[in-house]
């Protein structure tokens, strides 16, 4: 049986650079298949209900946005509550922009770029990512908490897998019910084995310098792992 008492650090198949582009598009669409079956977008749209306040309008940064269902979310959500949202989506691979711009329906105002998060020209009042950070190195992960600290205006969320035995073990069996890819099948019990637990989270806050208190780290269905920060005020 695996252990699960220290995160792998074994590197998935969807981020080989090599991968074909057409398969690596059908693994982000089958990752938002199963995303859906999950409620992934769930803790997203928590996190804005509350961070949002009374601002009617604020501009957002996904990182690591793949097929951008997350994105997609919260433009339908922010249309319920008649919020101007202004969307962007930055990930470091360009095959995912002819992923999520084949999923988004005409008419719906999201900016997907390819590129570094880190050289994004404007300032957002939210960063947000969605289980991106398992994916990170060690240093990509205290760079990337230090820059939503330093430069998220009213707040930024991480939102990750919950390291977990039931997750893993379970997985595969979700996996199969849904016929998702192969490498969705098998990089999925990886990301859960990559991902991080609660404690080790509030750690990596203390080597950010990010004081804990400052954060909340919150447990959502089905075995996510968020960390909340809200604060501040709208861009002009």
């Amino acid at each position: 049986m695996v252990s699960l008492a220290e995160r792998s650090r074994q590197e998935e198949q969807m981020d080989a650079p090599g991968l074909d582009p057409a398969i690596y598009e059908q693994v982000l669409h089958d990752l938002a298949r199963v995303n859906r079956w999950t409620f992934t977008a769930w803790p997203t749209i928590a996190f804005l209900n509350r961070a949002v306040g009374e601002a009617r309008r604020f501009r957002l940064l996904d990182v690591g946005f793949g097929d951008g269902d997350i994105l997609r979310a919260i433009g339908r959500w922010a249309v319920r509550k008649g919020i101007d949202a202004e969307l962007v989506g930055v990930d470091l691979n360009e095959k995912s922009l002819a992923a999520a711009r084949s999923a988004t329906p005409p008419g719906m105002e999201i900016d997907y770029r390819a590129g570094d998060y880190l050289d994004q020209p404007e300032r957002f009042d939210f960063i947000i990512s969605s289980q991106v950070t398992h994916h990170m190195t060690d240093a990509q992960l205290m760079t990337f908490l230090r820059h939503m600290e330093a430069q998220a205006r009213m707040g930024w969320l991480v939102c990750d897998l919950h390291r977990h035995r039931f997750a893993y073990q379970g997985f595969p069996l979700l996996a199969r019910l849904l016929r998702v890819h192969r490498i969705v099948r098998e990089d999925g019990q990886l990301s859960i084995a990559r991902a991080f637990r609660p404690a080790e989270w509030r750690e990596l806050l203390v080597q950010a310098g990010i004081a804990p208190d400052q954060v909340r780290i919150v447990r959502r269905f089905a075995f996510r792992l968020c960390l909340e920060r809200v604060r501040g005020s709208p861009a002009a």
